[in-house]
């Protein structure tokens, strides 16, 4: 089986609802008790084995960069620095550029989902998928929106936040990408991996998720960040 040892984080987020907590560095940077988030997830992945990781940038980029370097423990570190706003899949697509194998993680640079990425891995590779994106269950989706799909796991429909209500499942901001996702798309250099990608082309193409019950949150808003320095000396990285 093929082994996707690579990830793309997604770390250029303003942070604008943190602005007030956090305003001298880019969201992925917001201290968790002294630490950079982003060292956490950083920390995850070298422990699951991973071996080399693109760091997507854009605001603030040089923060990160003075921080982390070229590695993390025995994590090798490659930069993608947007030097315009590109959107979520502009930006995964400009760091797909240094990606070395055919598929790759993606994760976004605010959110901890503690899932098992071996499963998730394995899951996309038995399905033969093109995307493959983690799910978790929550009690009310509307801040989220939600994701719904058939006993396969094929993703058979998306509503957006707001437009669905109570329990369900919503995406959680891990991904595995084959590189022949983009291929023939002639996408524009800026583009909303979620809108115009996923939610637009999952009747057509092989988009598959795997709901994972592990720990979850998203610091890009102050309760959920203040959360994090309450649970995260529970949690083990």
């Amino acid at each position: 089986m093929n082994q996707a040892k690579e990830a793309i984080i997604l770390a250029g987020g303003f942070g604008t609802r943190l602005k007030h907590i956090v305003s001298d560095v880019p969201k992925p940077m917001a201290p968790i008790n002294g630490t950079p988030f982003l060292a956490y997830l950083l920390q995850k992945l070298a422990t699951a084995g991973f071996e080399h990781v693109i760091l997507s940038t854009g605001y603030l980029h040089e923060k990160i960069e003075s921080h982390f370097g070229n590695a993390f423990g025995s994590l090798r570190i490659s930069y993608s620095e947007e030097s315009t706003p590109l959107g979520t899949g502009g930006a995964i697509l400009l760091a797909m550029q240094k990606v070395e194998t055919d598929n790759v993680f993606v994760l976004n640079g605010d959110t901890l989902f503690d899932i098992d990425f071996n499963s998730l891995e394995e899951f996309h590779f038995q399905h033969k998928a093109l995307l493959s994106i983690s799910l978790r269950e929550e009690a009310d989706v509307a801040r989220y929106g939600s994701v719904v799909v058939n006993e396969d796991g094929k993703i058979t429909a998306f509503a957006e936040k707001n437009q669905a209500h109570g329990k369900g499942l919503i995406n959680g901001g891990i991904y595995v990408v084959n590189k022949a996702l983009f291929a023939n798309l002639n996408m524009p250099a800026q583009f909303s991996f979620e809108k115009d990608i996923m939610e637009k082309l999952y009747t057509t193409m092989d988009f598959y998720a795997l709901e994972c019950k592990a720990y979850f949150i998203d610091i890009g808003v102050p309760d959920d960040y203040n959360r994090a320095q309450q649970e995260f000396p529970q949690l083990t990285f």
